[in-house]
């Protein structure tokens, strides 16, 4: 069995206020799964995300990347990551090519692999003809693909998207999918959110479900959904709850 990429450990979060939005949470996700994370709006999605990236910090328990520890060591933990958040934040007054080429320096990737993966994507993508153009001209999804470029420049061990489907048209969505899988097949793992249920069943290894902040399912799509789909799993928790 592949070894662990990302270990969440009773994880809490508390806002000011006294508003638990993550409760005691402990996941898994392996090198080569897919892993879809889902549930309800403020069910405590994002807020675990931005604490497994290390751009949120957390009241309890413990996160690990690759075998590291977030809060201890979060330099080392973000070099095996990748982050692409719902509304990516770009340089308007770059381009394209200019910010994964930032990205590339950020990570030390050497310049013949960052060419060959900037090439590999951008054309997969269909982002190849924009790169020279400004940011600041692209639409959403040219940005959320420009993002996505940056993020697998250099090949991260964990790859962790919220909703990362958002904004980008059939097309896009489609090769995006099969950047994910062939990213995992490579080794890698990929934690995600998203409300897409139709494309998590169809596209991902494992589910979890969190609802209130508190873990209520995760496993294989098969343990988890049996021979149900995911939105009746989903709509028979909400009942539950």
């Amino acid at each position: 069995m592949n070894q662990p990429v990302l270990e969440i450990r009773d994880l809490t979060k508390v806002y000011p206020g006294g508003k638990r939005a993550v409760d005691h949470l402990s996941l898994t996700v392996r090198g080569g799964e897919l892993c879809a994370f889902i549930g309800h709006n403020g069910a405590g999605k994002s807020t675990t995300i931005r604490a497994v990236c290390g751009v949120m910090g957390f009241d309890e328990g413990e996160i690990l990347v690759c075998g590291r520890s977030v809060a201890k060591e979060p330099l080392a933990c973000k070099r095996q990551l990748a982050y692409l958040p719902d509304n990516p934040e770009l340089y308007p007054f770059m381009t394209g090519a200019q910010f994964i080429a930032l990205t590339a320096d950020l990570y030390g990737v050497p310049q013949a692999e960052r060419e060959a993966r900037t090439a590999k994507y951008a054309d997969m993508l269909g982002m190849t003809d924009s790169l020279g153009e400004l940011i600041s001209s692209y639409s959403h999804g040219m940005k959320q693909k420009t993002a996505v470029i940056a993020a697998l420049v250099h090949q991260p061990k964990l790859m962790v998207l919220d909703e990362p489907f958002v904004g980008l048209d059939p097309e896009a969505a489609y090769h995006l999918k099969r950047v994910m899988r062939e990213l995992c097949d490579q080794g890698s793992a990929i934690f995600f959110s998203t409300h897409v249920l139709e494309v998590a069943q169809k596209l991902c290894d494992r589910v979890v479900m969190i609802r209130g902040g508190r873990l209520v399912a995760e496993g294989t799509m098969e343990e988890v959904a049996g021979g149900r789909t995911l939105e009746e799993v989903f709509m028979e928790e909400a009942r539950n709850d």
